[in-house]
């Protein structure tokens, strides 16, 4: 299993989750964080005065898929986050030893 963990442009948000839900994916963990990456932040004019953004706003997509899966999830990802600007985010791809579903007590696999 793979634990995919995607920072996107908020506005980016419905595409990435209805491409994964295509797919079959069950589930998906979203937060809202702040970052920056070679996009530096950019300045803005509030009540006359110019101040820095050094954090621009983001989204972070979570989801466990198993290893089968994985191209298939990241490909689409990729598809329907891209706008092909600067910021358009990153994906990070870790293992994950183990998954257990609380509730019922499944493991592994069957709980993801």
């Amino acid at each position: 299993m793979k634990k995919v963990e995607a920072i996107i442009k908020p506005f980016k948000l419905d595409e990435v989750r209805e491409a994964l839900s295509t797919l079959g994916v069950s589930g998906l963990t979203v937060t809202e964080v702040k970052g920056f990456g070679r996009q530096k932040g950019h300045t803005e004019l509030y009540r006359g005065a110019e101040y820095v953004v050094d954090f621009l706003p983001k989204v972070k997509v979570e989801v466990v898929v198993s290893d089968s899966m994985l191209d298939a999830a990241l490909e689409a990802i990729v598809k329907a986050a891209r706008t092909s600007k600067i910021g358009d985010g990153k994906i990070f791809v870790t293992s994950v030893e183990q998954v257990i579903r609380i509730r019922t007590g499944e493991a592994g696999e069957d709980a993801i």
